[in-house]
């Protein structure tokens, strides 16, 4: 490195640098947004970052999680104003490291009744204001979540195609009795409880036919022609979502599919993983030890060496929290200073290159200088600094 600081450079120093292969102490220079230079000494230099021997990672990259939908939508039924809803997501997201997000938007309810049965393009605009602004914190992305027996999917999509933060899509049925819902006590206890609907109803729907020569399975595969078709034509990577079957992840692979969204059997992730499909696990569930909807642990994918990445899914907070736990020998051991650049590979550089973005994800020279301070407070890592593109943000 130079002996001084130049015009527009940075010097965060003092700190375990988690590299693509390694945790070395050193520095790390920035400019222009982008990192310049990485070395193994401490720099005492004017201007210079001391960050006391924390750890600095790589900014997260997160391809899915609904939180937004949280903010949006905090009680059932009262829906808040787009600036606000998006304004409050961007700076929880940032809190927890993550530097690029997918937001998830539903497209389509089967059921024309919840909030991914309406028109939610309003936050393009609120994004690109910010943004425009510079007042964004994170880099936001959009992964639109393809609904397939909704029969008002392909109208509510219109708004988000050919616009430049559109980089994911995935193809889903959330139908009681479904993949992710194909245990039925605890799909019962979901839709009565979360989505307010009375046993009846739910005994009702279970009873439809949903196969291929339903009206609701023709509607299914129509969309799915559809939105495979878009993707292809929009140049946009397309995810799988809740395979059960190695049958489903056949099916995703022929449509041309790279990312497997939290497969709901060990059997699923195995093929996707034979097949090269990229297999995303759900954060709390690692934490949790356990599906919340009674799928597999994402742990199980874990000792099997089929898990690729991680995703929150719902709480941003835990994307960390679960990069930790891998790299952990126990719940309160320090991170291991072997496991956690690979453990970190998986929320960073592993999600990154899945949707083509090879300008960030670990920290080398030319890369992006999005980067997370983060020290490790009884064996758990908390946030204390993010920077994207070089610039401070949370």
């Amino acid at each position: 490195m130079q002996d001084s600081l130049m015009q527009g450079e940075r010097v965060l120093t003092g700190t375990r640098l988690v590299l693509a292969d390694q945790v070395m102490r050193g520095s790390v220079r920035l400019c222009h947004g982008r990192i310049v230079d990485i070395d193994a000494g401490c720099m005492r230099l004017p201007g210079a970052i001391d960050l006391e021997g924390d750890y600095l990672l790589p900014g997260l990259v997160e391809l899915h999680t609904d939180n937004h939908e949280r903010h949006a939508m905090p009680r059932p039924g009262v829906q808040q104003p787009a600036w606000s809803a998006v304004q409050a997501h961007d700076a929880e997201i940032a809190a927890a490291g993550i530097t690029t997000v997918f937001d998830a938007i539903g497209i389509g309810d089967p059921y024309r009744r919840g909030f991914r049965g309406r028109d939610q393009s309003e936050m393009l605009a609120v994004l690109d204001a910010l943004d425009e602004a510079g007042v964004l914190r994170a880099d936001h992305r959009l992964h639109l979540r393809c609904e397939l027996p909704a029969d008002n999917a392909l109208a509510l999509f219109e708004p988000y195609a050919g616009h430049h933060r559109l980089g994911l899509m995935s193809l889903m049925d959330h139908t009681p009795g479904q993949r992710q819902w194909s245990d039925l006590v605890r799909a019962r206890l979901y839709f009565t409880s979360k989505k307010g609907w009375s046993g009846q109803q739910f005994d009702q729907e279970i009873a439809r036919p949903h196969g291929p020569g339903s009206e609701r399975g023709r509607r299914a595969e129509a969309n799915r022609g559809a939105f495979v078709a878009l993707a292809r034509e929009l140049g946009v990577a397309l995810a799988s979502h809740d395979d059960t079957t190695a049958a489903h992840v056949d099916e995703a692979h022929a449509l041309g599919a790279s990312i497997c969204e939290f497969p709901t059997t060990l059997e699923a992730a195995r093929r996707a993983a034979a097949l090269g499909l990229l297999t995303l696990g759900g954060a709390p569930n690692l934490l949790r030890g356990h599906s919340h909807a009674g799928n597999v642990p994402v742990a199980a994918l874990v000792e099997a060496g089929v898990l690729d990445a991680l995703s929150s899914d719902y709480v941003p907070a835990t994307l960390l929290a679960a990069a930790w736990t891998l790299a952990r020998c126990g719940l309160a051991q320090p991170a291991d200073a072997a496991r956690l650049p690979q453990a970190i590979a998986k929320v960073s550089r592993a999600p990154a290159r899945a949707v083509g973005l090879h300008d960030r994800g670990e920290i080398a020279p030319g890369l992006r200088a999005d980067l997370v301070r983060v020290r490790e407070v009884a064996g758990q890592p908390v946030v204390l600094g993010v920077w994207r593109g070089g610039r401070r943000v949370a």
